[in-house]
Formats: C-alpha cells, sequence, structure tokens
C-alpha cells in the first residue's frame, strides 16, 4: 500500500462504516470516524464494548468503507479498506495509551467509552465503485 492510501484513509473529518459479521453470518455495520492507519498495512481504532467488537471476535474479518461526495451529485468517490483483526487489548498499556490520544482528540467522555483497542492488517484495498479503475483512481 501507499503513503496516498495512508493519506486518504486518515483525513479528517470524515466517517466510515465498518461491516462485520458474527460467526453465523449475521452483518453489522456502524459509523466511526475514529479508525486511524498507522502505517502502510495496519489500522487501529478503539471499540466500545458492543455488537461490532463481539462480531470481531467471533469472525476477525471487516471492512472499513469510506465515501465522499466529489465534484457533482453523480460523482462519488471513496474506498472499500478490507480489514482483518489481528489483536485487540482491553486492559493494560495500550488501551490506556489510546484512550489518552482519544480523550486529548475527543475528549474524556468519548474517551471512557472506550472497551478495547483493535489493530487490524489491511488485506485489500478496493474503490468504492469498482469500474476497473483501481483504487488510486477512485479517491
Amino acid at each position: 500500500m501507499s503513503s496516498r492510501l495512508m493519506d486518504y484513509f486518515n483525513k479528517q473529518p470524515r466517517l466510515g462504516v465498518l461491516s462485520t459479521a458474527n460467526r453465523e453470518g449475521k452483518v453489522d455495520a456502524a459509523v466511526f470516524g475514529s479508525p486511524m492507519m498507522v502505517d502502510e498495512k495496519t489500522v487501529v481504532m478503539g471499540l466500545g464494548n458492543n455488537r461490532t467488537f463481539a462480531y470481531l471476535q467471533e469472525n476477525p474479518n471487516a471492512v472499513f468503507t469510506i465515501m465522499e461526495q466529489g465534484a457533482t451529485l453523480m460523482d462519488w468517490k471513496g474506498l472499500r479498506v478490507y480489514l482483518k483483526m489481528k489483536e485487540f487489548a482491553t486492559s493494560g498499556a495500550a488501551l490506556e495509551d489510546y484512550r489518552k490520544k482519544i480523550a486529548m482528540a475527543a475528549g474524556k467522555d468519548a474517551a471512557a467509552m472506550i472497551h478495547a483497542s483493535v489493530t487490524f492488517e489491511v488485506g485489500e484495498v478496493r474503490p468504492l465503485i469498482d469500474m476497473g479503475q483501481g483504487w488510486e483512481k477512485s479517491i
């Protein structure tokens, strides 16, 4: 992956949808603004003690979809970033460090809602609308 992907992924403000499925295939989708790409293959985020976190413990695969309107109503751009959870922490230094970063960016109340810090590996990146152009031409 490239630094261009990191720049696009981390651009703020932005929202995306993290989609997960449990082991039975029941799907969940939740809106997040906090996932950050820390290097070209790694995404980190904080999660509450919620359905998204429960599903990831059953099935580590997810997709984070970023969408934004272009110059016209018909001009949408964005990415689908396919992820696999590698690890999570519900206690310890990694979680406390993440909570401190969230407190600085979003306040103490937001930090208090974080139950786990989660680390994902980026597996694949695809355009929002795939017409064979590759992800680089869709942002």
